[in-house]
């Protein structure tokens, strides 16, 4: 039977910047920049990991928490898809 491996996780901030790049530029994992980041694998390998265990949404919770704790969460306002709602309803829909 052949014992598996795990390898030490690489550069964490540098594997943190490249998901974070890839997000607000809107590229594909492949078309990371190589020089800037490594290979594009090993990032795409982390935020798998990242999303599979929960690493993510414990990360939003924190920065959720943290912005409201210092006030710079409006709770009455969401947005999603460019669309936005308020909690006020709207003149017309109050029929």
């Amino acid at each position: 039977m052949r014992a598996s491996v795990v390898a030490p996780f690489g550069n964490d901030r540098r594997i943190f910047e490249a998901i974070l790049y890839r997000y607000r530029v809107g590229i594909r994992w492949r078309d990371l920049p190589r020089d800037r980041f490594g290979p594009w694998q090993p990032v795409w390998k982390r935020h798998r990991r990242y999303a599979r265990d929960g690493t993510w949404d414990r990360v939003l919770a924190q920065i959720l928490a943290e912005a409201d704790a210092a006030g710079r969460v409006d709770w009455n306002v969401c947005r999603r898809d460019d669309h936005s709602c308020s909690s006020a309803r709207d003149e017309h829909d109050q029929a």
